[in-house]
């Protein structure tokens, strides 16, 4: 038996090795594109999405009486193996290509078809039996399945996102109930501003983030609207009439993502704004991800020299040359990967702009962009949380001693002393090192100690009122 098959399309023919479900435009594809070395099988997400997508269309196109029913069962039968995970190996087209998609597209036809092939007892490559094009794509355009596909598996990635999102919420307010009554200096400018404690610094990194989870909920309304049935440039052409519908109600049942047929399908096929409204939203969690493990760093910083407010769990050595210094790797690597996602999102931006008339051509690198993005997202969430948070411990006699010690103490005693009084109480700390208390109380007797204890009561400093002379 030969090791190879023959397949041709209109350019002429090519080898293909007889193991391999995919065919001549899937080849065709590995030849031209290589630049990521990251092939379409690293995102099996993406493959079971396509697996939706082409049963639906074969279950609709069954339905509408066009498609013979034991095609449609053979094509069914071939993408319920790619939903349940098989065959990733066989999706070997790079991430990034020319031609809106249409590769992939292919890619999914081929292994599809010749799958069906074999369900009903023929060789891989007898396409007269069922076919990539007629059969699989029947009633169909990359034009439309590229984009559905990738809105449904960038849905699942989303609530991957999320979930991991959620989980490290969780664990910054658990700290914030841990730390509820370590007293610390609040800081603005970096300077000393006025107490609070670290359970509210947690606790509003919390809050933060479960923001930041709304909004990606928000976006996944967007992400959800297909233009499946659009065909080529929104109007439907070869798509027998009621495919759409029909389609998109199968997508639904038997994906369980709650996907709508988009209004105006023209509109549909053109417009990337759901992807710049879920890339905007991914930015947003960046970037507060981001100052979030700027602030981590700065409250270890130390231990004898920096704030020290914070313990870090100790990963690694973190020096080749400096004996027992150790560095807060793990947010140090999730600031990088909110620097690359990003980046990331102009990228999406760009691609986005670069639409023209009733297409968009720049989908794959959208597509690429955003399943990096989201899936190094969710891991870093997991790994902050996993290897940074839950092990995070407070110094909190040291932290408490800086506020006392601290000149911004006197903020409180504005509504008794007035802001000149208190200035010069301040120009005399800062001058001498004398403590606000010793001046104010010992020195200068402008309140009593009970006044003072009254003010400076850990209940007041976490929670202030208002208290004149």
């Amino acid at each position: 038996m030969d090791s190879y098959r023959i397949e041709h399309d209109f350019l002429g023919e090519k080898q293909i090795p007889n193991d391999c479900y995919y065919g001549v435009q899937t080849l065709r594809a590995r030849e031209n594109f290589d630049i990521t070395g990251v092939p379409l099988g690293n995102y099996p997400i993406f493959i079971k999405a396509f697996g939706y997508v082409k049963k639906a269309a074969a279950m609709a196109n069954r339905d509408l009486g066009v498609l013979d029913e034991k095609k449609a069962e053979a094509i069914a039968y071939a993408c319920d193996r790619l939903i349940a995970g098989e065959f990733s190996d066989q999706f070997i087209s790079d991430m990034i290509q020319g031609g809106a998609g249409t590769s992939t597209n292919m890619n999914a036809n081929e292994v599809i078809a010749n799958l069906g092939l074999e369900y009903m007892g023929h060789q891989k490559g007898d396409y007269d039996y069922l076919h990539p094009n007629n059969d699989v794509n029947m009633s169909q355009s990359t034009n439309d399945a590229y984009p559905t596909a990738l809105q449904m598996a960038t849905y699942i990635k989303m609530e991957e996102f999320a979930e991991a999102l959620s989980s490290l919420q969780k664990a910054f307010y658990k700290k914030g109930v841990e730390f509820k009554d370590v007293l610390k200096m609040g800081r603005t400018q970096l300077q000393d501003a006025v107490p609070m404690t670290l359970g509210q610094e947690f606790n509003a990194i919390s809050t933060t983030l479960t923001d930041d989870i709304q909004r990606l909920r928000s976006a996944e309304n967007l992400i959800i609207e297909v233009n499946m049935g659009a065909t080529a440039i929104g109007t439907g052409v070869n798509a027998p009439s009621g495919y759409a519908e029909l389609c998109v109600k199968h997508l639904a049942d038997i994906s369980g993502i709650p996907v709508v047929l988009a209004p105006d399908l023209i509109e549909a096929t053109v417009d990337m704004g759901a992807f710049v409204q879920v890339s905007a939203a991914m930015k947003r969690s960046a970037i507060k991800l981001s100052k979030i493990c700027n602030d981590l760093r700065l409250l270890s910083s130390g231990p004898r020299c920096g704030l020290n407010e914070i313990n870090l769990p100790p990963l690694q050595p973190g020096s080749s040359i400096m004996p027992g210094k150790v560095n807060p790797v793990i947010p140090e690597v999730v600031n990088q990967t909110c620097f690359y996602v990003m980046g990331a999102d102009l990228t999406i931006s760009l691609a986005a702009e670069a639409g023209q008339l009733q297409l968009n051509v720049m989908e794959p690198v959208i597509a690429y962009s955003l399943f990096t993005s989201l899936e190094y997202m969710k891991r870093a969430c997991y790994t902050l949380e996993e290897k940074c948070v839950v092990g995070i411990t407070a110094n909190a006699e040291h932290t408490k001693q800086q506020v006392m010690q601290s000149i911004g103490i006197v903020t409180q005693l504005n509504p008794i002393l007035g802001y000149e009084t208190c200035s010069d109480i301040a120009k005399e700390a800062l001058a001498t090192g004398k403590s606000v208390h010793d001046i104010v109380v010992l020195e200068r007797g402008l309140i009593t100690q009970d006044k003072w204890d009254e003010i400076y009561s850990l209940e007041n400093l976490i929670n202030p009122k208002y208290i004149a002379s």
